[in-house]
């Protein structure tokens, strides 16, 4: 079979980077004592930037993607970010499979040593780009009752821009077509899925794939799978598979011809330029909310 370099090099590209959010800053904590434990919050809100936003011992300076969503929420919310590698790119230092399971990991403890100091503290998870990937794998892993607390603590999770949305999440906003770049997590997110929302910009290609475009669905599979969930990493291998079948099959049948490959490269170029992945902050889904306000309200109201 034959491949046109060009187009998979860009796809690969897809699915493995995550577009720098114009300016990255993240806010300092917001410390609360409320809560029935002593100097422990109602609710701890973990945000995961996404990537480039932040790095494994510093944040990044400039206002990052979650800032809006995560300042001024209430007293008796505590929030707290997670420092992760947050790079796409093997030169990097690790690959974004690596990078997103970092992530996982690190939010993973953060809720695991607050829940074992504050045993009345609920949880709500909230993420952007890669961190939206590493927030919905941690809420899956909770929801499917394989987490380190149980699912009836974790209280809400917020998804922006999630490159394995599936069709069946709760979307706020504007309905975006497809799937997200890497596919749908295999099991679902299990009993919290009334819990969580996706928002996705129409247009927005980590979030809003077509779940035929092999070329870059099977590059944010493999993307995934360079250092994924030892749980996961079987039926991650299984659905490469397939759609690695599906693409010798298309390509058997001439529906990918040089002439496709070249206009998805165009159409990849022309995402990278649309700055769709960075407008979160205006991007409207309602009559009165973008969808960073309408996260930081939603979380606001929380108890």
């Amino acid at each position: 079979m034959r491949v046109n370099v060009h187009a998979a090099a860009i796809a690969l590209a897809a699915g493995t980077a995550i577009t720098m959010a114009a300016g990255t800053a993240i806010p300092g904590m917001t410390a609360s004592s409320a809560g029935a434990d002593p100097g422990c919050p109602a609710v701890y809100v973990i945000a995961i930037p996404g990537t480039w936003e932040t790095g494994e011992t510093r944040h990044t300076t400039g206002p990052g993607m979650l800032a809006g969503v995560t300042d001024g929420l209430p007293a008796h919310e505590q929030v707290a970010y997670v420092d992760y590698p947050a790079t796409a790119f093997p030169w990097e230092g690790k690959a974004y499979g690596a990078s997103q399971k970092v992530a996982v990991d690190t939010a993973r403890e953060m809720v695991r040593t607050t829940a074992e100091r504050c045993a009345n503290t609920h949880f709500a998870l909230v993420g952007y780009s890669q961190g939206a990937d590493a927030a919905g794998d941690l809420a899956a892993e909770i929801g499917r009752g394989r987490g380190v607390v149980s699912p009836d603590r974790l209280k809400a999770v917020g998804l922006l821009s999630d490159p394995q949305r599936s069709p069946a999440d709760i979307q706020v906003g504007p309905p975006a077509a497809g799937v997200g770049v890497r596919g749908s997590r295999p099991e679902g997110v299990g009993s919290i899925a009334s819990r969580v929302r996706t928002i996705c910009a129409i247009g927005d290609l980590y979030c809003s794939t077509d779940d035929e475009d092999f070329i870059t669905v099977i590059a944010g599979s493999l993307a995934g799978i360079s250092d994924d969930h030892p749980d996961d990493l079987p039926l991650y291998r299984a659905r490469a598979a397939e759609l690695l079948a599906a693409l010798r099959s298309t390509d058997e049948q001439g529906g990918l011809s040089e002439q496709a490959r070249t206009e998805r490269a165009r159409q990849l170029a022309n995402f990278y330029g649309s700055g769709t992945h960075m407008s979160y902050g205006s991007y409207r889904v309602d009559g009165s909310h973008t969808a960073v306000t309408w996260l930081h309200d939603w979380l606001s109201g929380l108890g």
